[in-house]
């Protein structure tokens, strides 16, 4: 057991505390604000407080985990031995910063309760972040400066308990759109044929022709192949499908599709479904538990994870309407357009609540790799590298890569071979 010493505890301190200690080192921890405690205490220990006491473990505080609601906070990067880190400490700390009060900033979004001028989607853009801005996006910087810190630790107490994790592959399937043509309806059928014509997108009506004439399969419908995919190399996936009503940024099959309806059965039977909530019910509680209620009612199963539309994420109104609507974990922390990690970390977390300063019964388990930020990459060996190079980051953190990708993606093919690139991709990351 580590003892921590403190001046004060506070529930952002025991929250991120036990996320760097347990979460990801799996360290027990315990804390005291009694000196004689601290003194009398045989195991390791550190002072996390503004001075050391004696000659003990110590880190210099920020003030960040001290104070409440939102300030206005300047960030200045520094250096440790090579990876970026913010909040220096003073030349008596043990450690150059605060490793506590900057992966909380990052975990917590701090940055995106800050003023900041939103997307047309209503999204933090990652531009604005320290870590685009400073070059450190695609490197799980928590994650880094908490083994860093384990090794600083094991030196000054040998016989530190921990317990490692190892390095887990998650791919996330979003089925915003099942299926091209099939499926859809003969009004939506002949509108989207006439488009079409109108167009000169000669290909697509003869694709369209084809498979309505069940001549050739729809190009969306490649659910067998994945999930074979899948369990050949023993990968974990999530099915996130969309059941929701016809709108101008939702359209998917009719939820009244019978055929709709058995292929989410279908899917169920061979791999986890969750929710991929509507763009309309982002704002709509009422909306968001129809939706989850109607799919548990197809699957015949709770539905506890949930993906929102276009990744939109507003802090903490997203999280405290899927807690409302009774969701346990949330797939949706990443961004859309950038490959990298938005909380600054490859290890899920509970959800902290700064307005209301209490962490949240939602785990948020942040992406890494978006396929529109692949789509981006003209070559396929380069995007190859580029989710190798994300997966080796993670690998030396024994945390978890989480990549997303969609039917619709994976069945285009009109700029690339998005299902051999995903193969590929799965392959090379078979457990």
């Amino acid at each position: 057991m580590l003892l921590i010493y403190t001046h004060k505890i506070t529930p952002r301190l025991t929250y991120i505390m036990r996320h760097v200690f347990v979460n990801i080192l799996g360290v027990e921890v315990d804390f005291t604000t009694k000196v004689e405690d601290f003194i009398k205490h045989s195991g390791p220990k550190i002072t996390y407080t503004k001075q050391p006491l004696q000659n003990e473990f110590f880190i210099r505080s920020n003030e960040l985990l001290f104070e409440q609601s939102i300030n206005d906070i300047e960030v200045s990067i520094a250096d440790w031995e090579g990876i970026p880190c913010f909040f220096s400490t003073g030349e008596r700390s043990n450690l150059p910063f605060d490793i506590f009060a900057a992966s909380f900033f990052l975990i917590a979004r701090y940055e995106e309760y800050l003023p900041h001028v939103k997307d047309i989607h209503g999204r933090f853009s990652p531009k604005d972040s320290i870590a685009y801005q400073n070059g450190f996006l695609q490197k799980p910087v928590v994650d880094i400066w908490a083994y860093k810190f384990l090794n600083v630790l094991k030196e000054r107490f040998p016989d530190l308990v921990f317990k490692a994790k190892s390095f887990d592959f998650i791919s996330v399937l979003d089925v915003a759109t099942s299926h091209c043509y099939a499926n859809r309806g003969v009004v939506r059928g002949v509108a989207g044929l006439l488009m079409d014509l109108g167009t000169f997108k000669l290909k697509r009506v003869v694709d369209r022709i084809l498979v309505g004439l069940n001549r050739q399969k729809d190009p969306y419908d490649n659910y067998e192949e994945l999930i074979s995919l899948h369990r050949k190399n023993n990968i974990k996936c999530n099915f996130f499908f969309q059941f929701a009503d016809y709108s101008k940024y939702d359209k998917n099959v009719s939820t009244n599709s019978i055929k709709f309806k058995s292929l989410i059965k279908y899917v169920a039977d061979y791999a986890p479904v969750s929710l991929a909530a509507s763009y309309s019910s982002f704002s709509d509680l009422d909306l968001l538990k129809k939706e989850k209620r109607n799919l548990e009612g197809i699957i015949n199963r709770p539905v506890t994870s949930s993906k929102m539309r276009y990744n939109r994420v507003d802090v903490p109104e997203t999280y405290r309407n899927l807690m409302a609507a009774e969701f346990t974990d949330d797939y949706t922390m990443g961004y859309t357009y950038e490959l990298g990690f938005r909380a600054g970390t490859c290890t899920s977390f509970q959800f902290y609540d700064i307005p209301l300063e209490v962490k949240q019964p939602i785990k948020v388990h942040p992406f890494a790799v978006h396929d529109y930020a692949l789509s981006k990459i003209k070559k396929d060996e380069v995007v190859l590298q580029q989710i190798k190079m994300l997966a080796n980051e993670v690998k030396h953190v024994n945390g978890t890569m989480i990549v997303m990708f969609s039917n619709e993606l994976l069945g285009n093919k009109e700029t690339r071979n998005w299902l051999s690139l995903y193969t590929d991709i799965i392959n090379e990351h078979h457990v």
